[in-house]
């Protein structure tokens, strides 16, 4: 991390509104003993390559989990926070605010709070990736052996060869699917000014295993996701 003087390079940006129909105040409730948005704060600031970390919210208790996590604060108009708001629009916002702090990083860093499990060390290794291949723009994915079929009417089409169906074991590396995972994303200042999407240009890609591609979109997928952190990453609910 950078000294509060020091040139900002590349920053990681997590959005989080305080309004939430799925899971009443998600981004702030416990999660395995500190809020779900602590462990994506805590992943960032990890990360060598990142020079500063940024919540963006227009959420005082949001806010002040934040600040208390080690992250920074862009305060969101309310305007961009409803539920019809995009992410895309408070990465423009962020943007524009920075440059108005006088912060104008060459790298951006997207990450979910809705996405907590990410693997160790994962977050400077897809930068490496990122500045090496000179993409415009990445992003995380996990593998599925899911087969997959899309419909036309009444009629089902597979997506593969159903009388050649291989075994999850035997499965060759073009035969395998992934699943954007919603882990991170990592995108030029440039690119997103230019495009208005954090995604596009030379798309590059890390890829996470299996259990790390779900993501917090029910109160079934929070139980199973704290579960399942129990037992990656060796930890115990605590009291906050």
């Amino acid at each position: 991390m950078t000294t509060q003087d020091s040139p900002v390079k590349t920053i990681a940006m997590i959005p989080a509104r305080g309004g939430s129909k799925g899971i009443p105040r998600k981004n702030i409730k416990s999660f395995n003993g500190k809020p779900l948005i602590a462990w994506s704060v805590a992943y960032a600031l990890a990360a060598n390559r990142v020079d500063r970390v940024y919540v963006s919210t227009e959420d005082d208790e949001i806010a002040t989990v934040a600040r208390d996590s080690g992250a920074d604060v862009i305060p969101r108009p309310m305007d961009l926070a409803g539920d019809a708001a995009t992410t895309e629009s408070a990465i423009s916002h962020a943007i524009s605010w920075l440059s108005g702090q006088g912060i104008e990083p060459e790298t951006i860093v997207l990450l979910q709070a809705t996405s907590p499990l990410r693997p160790e060390n994962s977050l400077d290794e897809a930068l490496v990736r990122f500045e090496h291949g000179n993409f415009d723009s990445l992003l995380s994915l996990s593998p599925t052996h899911r087969f997959f079929w899309r419909t036309r009417g009444e009629i089902a089409e597979a997506e593969y060869d159903f009388m050649r169906r291989p075994r999850r074991q035997d499965m060759q590396p073009e035969e395998i699917r992934y699943v954007e995972n919603g882990s991170v994303y990592i995108f030029t200042r440039q690119h997103f000014l230019k495009t208005g999407n954090r995604l596009g240009g030379k798309i590059g890609y890390v890829v996470f295993p299996e259990q790390y591609s779900m993501e917090i979109d029910s109160p079934l997928d929070f139980e199973i996701l704290e579960r399942m952190a129990k037992s990656i990453y060796d930890v115990t609910d605590t009291k906050e």
